[in-house]
């Protein structure tokens, strides 16, 4: 029986529900939320789907002491905040966002599942949530997307199908997302890739989705769904996830067998490895100048 948690019932929150009913592995879908009414309700459309489907999967409502019962969670709340920011968009609700990842670090502790974090800006609150927690099986979705957007960018320019690609993008999820474009190939061929063209175009989509629907959610729920079933060891494969390097939680190729990582970083040109360099100390000194941002947020 496997049972997992999601602690967050918002768009993404309902995507992750609706994918875990139908994946065919998970026994029960645990939900908490912010907002009771929330919960209640997304466990009663999963409970709907289930039946409608004939699903063998459950949905049922839990709470944050509930969820150590869980094989695995996956957090994806989002508290409230306004985002009028136009660069490093996913920075805006670094604060809000940490004051409520510390505190699920906090409640959550001792849980020794895996943990999957989609809360943005993800590379951060990743590494927050694993500090906070002591855990060390902690991993956060955003530059599985980021990856699976490049492929299909790159796809329809050549004109080819989005399988013929393999390539990466590690390092943040955010503009100093690092496009492997050095190891790319397309039918197993090295190719020139329009990189400025195609960081233009992964930065436009979530702007598009978020105007024409209100969030983002099926393609990060998705690659939630994806990375769960690599952690628990349902299947073995490959993913692009935020993990640890050199103490900083950012997005690296990671190649699961029955659960267990390894990290399979590409090969770098010497732009590639500056970009790296740079995403992962920004990453740094934002954790660094956002913990004591957090502690006077908690004695305020």
């Amino acid at each position: 029986m496997t049972a997992v948690g999601i602690i967050g019932a918002g768009a993404v929150g309902q995507a992750v529900g609706g994918l875990l009913v139908h994946a065919g592995w998970c026994d029960t879908v645990m939900v908490a939320s912010l907002h009771g009414r929330s919960a209640d309700g997304l466990v009663t459309d999963l409970e709907d789907m289930s039946l409608v489907s004939a699903s063998s999967a459950r949905a049922r409502r839990a709470d944050l002491a509930g969820m150590q019962s869980c094989d695995a969670l996956v957090l994806c709340p989002r508290a409230a905040f306004t985002n009028d920011r136009t660069t490093d968009i996913r920075m805006a609700g670094l604060a809000a966002n940490g004051l409520m990842i510390r505190s699920l670090g906090q409640k959550l502790a001792g849980f020794t599942g895996p943990v999957v974090v989609v809360t943005n800006p993800v590379d951060v609150m990743t590494r927050l949530y694993a500090e906070v927690s002591g855990s060390t099986r902690v991993w956060g979705i955003g530059s599985s997307t980021d990856t699976a957007r490049y492929r299909l960018i790159l796809a329809r320019r050549m004109g080819v199908p989005t399988e013929a690609v393999r390539g990466h993008v590690i390092g943040e999820h955010g503009d100093l997302a690092v496009i492997c474009a050095s190891s790319t190939t397309v039918d197993g061929r090295a190719v020139p890739v329009p990189v400025q063209a195609i960081r233009a175009e992964m930065a436009a989509r979530p702007g598009r989705i978020a105007a024409g629907i209100g969030r983002v959610r099926s393609g990060p729920a998705a690659a939630t769904v994806a990375a769960l079933a690599l952690v628990l060891g349902v299947t073995d494969g490959s993913i692009e996830l935020s993990a640890p390097r050199n103490g900083v939680y950012l997005g690296m190729p990671l190649h699961f067998s029955s659960g267990q990582p390894t990290v399979c970083l590409p090969r770098l040109d010497a732009g590639e490895i500056r970009d790296l360099a740079a995403a992962e100390a920004t990453l740094q000194s934002t954790y660094h100048r956002l913990c004591p941002t957090l502690e006077e947020m908690s004695a305020s």
